[in-house]
């Protein structure tokens, strides 16, 4: 994949931000910042890269938010900010072993969504 101008400037901006961020957020910083670049130009380009895996995204039913992380990782979803935290869990070997036992299935990978409110 060829890594155009408006392709860096998205992946720029996702590492830079650490957070999930929508198409509309992307498009209305890089703006803010000076990068001219499109609507349509940043969502052909969020597609592009997430269907090769460089960048994350993930479902919501308000709509899709892009990420920087491209690898296996868990979710913490604040149910009163709407926010999403990248968190890395390691489940006990027990628990895989039970899922495998209970579905014939070899776990090779797994995500976690985990849901709470601010205390």
């Amino acid at each position: 994949m060829r890594l155009s101008r408006q392709r860096r400037y998205i992946l720029e901006l996702l590492w830079e931000a650490q957070e999930h961020l929508s198409a509309r957020e992307i498009y209305d910083e890089l703006n803010q910042r000076g990068k001219k670049i499109g609507h349509t130009s940043v969502y052909q380009n969020l597609e592009a890269l997430s269907e090769q895996g460089i960048i994350e995204c993930v479902e919501r039913s308000d709509g899709r938010l892009y990420g920087h992380l491209n690898r296996s990782h868990s979710h913490v979803n604040c149910l009163d900010t709407q926010k999403i935290i990248d968190i890395d869990i390691k489940l006990p070997d027990g628990v895989l072993k039970e899922v495998e036992a209970r579905t014939g299935l070899k776990i090779t990978d797994y995500r976690i969504d985990f849901f709470g409110k601010s205390d």
